[in-house]
């Protein structure tokens, strides 16, 4: 998508040089700008009547700014493709493994992260694994918060559970919302508290964050606290007509759907793309220029392959997070329910901590701060850092994960 917007440049040319009328109203000033700057400087400089407004500039006189527009294509097409190769080419493998499974069900995996201290299980997105929480040994929040303290007895530290969904199989490819929250996660949680010897502080991750707290509602004499991270709540509190538009891309996708039986990766990472067209031109323009040897390539190839393998999505779940969710914002109207419960976070009874990342481009800051408005006595944090950013950032150990470890060790 990047680099059809950079392949572009010559075909909209010859429409500035034409005084194009229909641009978009984003664009329309700086193109009227652009427009009567070339007209000054490569008209007919002192004679208006030879350089008329309304008539295009000869050829001859507009080929120089064509030729320049080209050569900085081009430069910028380069850079982009060098970083995309250098990615594909980097020797960079993620450093660690997963931590052992304790529970399986299904797809589904129970990963215990620590061994002592208060237990947490930390539920990611259905659409993207959960090691983004356990990247790699300078980027992982859970092996960071289990080696916060703790002694032998269990006590003073956290102990980090990890519902690591897993591919849909022939089993979950048949699952709804209510399947996966009232079945498979209660589940989960179940056998967390069994292992932990008591109620779990439950932390959900962007769509984990409302998979979370269905399971809190129906289970909670297993819960002592709530967080919620990046989670959306009312789709509409920022853009309905465009949440919308995201809604309706489930259309061209549906006969995909009725014959896998799910919404394929490819499908939920145009869904992504959507939010930003440039996003990989500017992020692999920006590894061209890095020391392929460094952290820093590290980190971005071990952020990149995360986000290059992800997750299929049910077709019944795709339908009511797309068409429910963003077309219907059913949680932000009250209707979304689970096993015909509705969930309703004022019904909420523990402590409970909103995180909003105020530079979020995948969750609006006001779809995500919602819900903390609608917890009783949250605590809503709102960092300068955004969606990812919050979790693997150079800033997200002071500005998250060292205020989330003192929250979830507070009385």
């Amino acid at each position: 998508m990047g680099t059809a917007i950079l392949l572009s440049s010559p075909a909209a040319l010859p429409l500035l040089n034409a005084n194009w009328p229909h641009w978009h109203p984003t664009v329309k000033a700086t193109a009227e700008n652009l427009r009567r700057d070339l007209r000054q400087r490569l008209g007919a400089a002192g004679d208006p009547s030879a350089n008329p407004p309304d008539v295009p500039l000869a050829a001859e006189a507009f080929a120089p700014f064509s030729r320049a527009v080209d050569r900085e294509m081009r430069r910028r097409l380069d850079r982009f493709l060098t970083g995309l190769e250098r990615y594909r080419h980097h020797p960079y493998q993620r450093d660690i493994t997963d931590a052992d499974p304790v529970w399986q069900e299904g797809r589904a995996r129970l990963l215990e992260v620590g061994t002592t201290g208060r237990p947490v299980l930390f539920v990611p997105s259905l659409v993207n694994r959960g090691y983004i929480l356990d990247l790699s040994w300078r980027k992982s929040l859970l092996r960071w918060l289990a080696g916060q303290g703790g002694d032998a007895a269990g006590g003073g530290g956290i102990r980090p559970f990890l519902l690591e969904w897993g591919y849909p199989g022939p089993m979950e490819r048949r699952f709804g919302l209510s399947d996966v929250v009232a079945g498979r996660l209660v589940r989960a949680l179940e056998a967390t508290c069994a292992r932990a010897g008591g109620p779990v502080t439950l932390v959900g991750y962007c769509m984990g964050g409302l998979l979370a707290l269905g399971a809190a509602l129906r289970r909670p004499d297993l819960v002592s606290g709530y967080v919620a991270l990046a989670t959306p709540w009312d789709f509409h509190a920022d853009d309905a007509a465009a949440a919308q538009r995201t809604a309706a891309l489930i259309n061209p996708f549906d006969p995909v759907m009725r014959l896998l039986g799910e919404l394929p990766v490819d499908g939920v990472q145009t869904l992504f793309a959507t939010l930003d067209p440039l996003l990989a031109y500017k992020k692999f323009s920006r590894f061209a220029s890095m020391d392929m040897a460094s952290d820093e390539a590290d980190d971005f190839v071990a952020l990149e392959d995360w986000l290059n393998d992800g997750v299929s999505l049910p077709a019944a779940i795709a339908r009511e997070c797309l068409t429910g969710w963003y077309g219907d914002n059913t949680p932000g109207r009250g209707e979304w329910r689970v096993a015909d419960v509705p969930v309703r976070p004022a019904d909420l009874r523990c402590r409970s901590l909103v995180i909003v990342p105020a530079r979020d481009r995948i969750v609006p800051p006001a779809s995500a701060a919602a819900l903390g408005s609608l917890l009783p006595g949250a605590t809503v944090w709102q960092p300068a850092l955004g969606h990812i950013g919050m979790v693997v950032s150079g800033g997200a150990k002071a500005k998250v994960w060292a205020p989330l470890r003192d929250w979830l060790l507070a009385d």
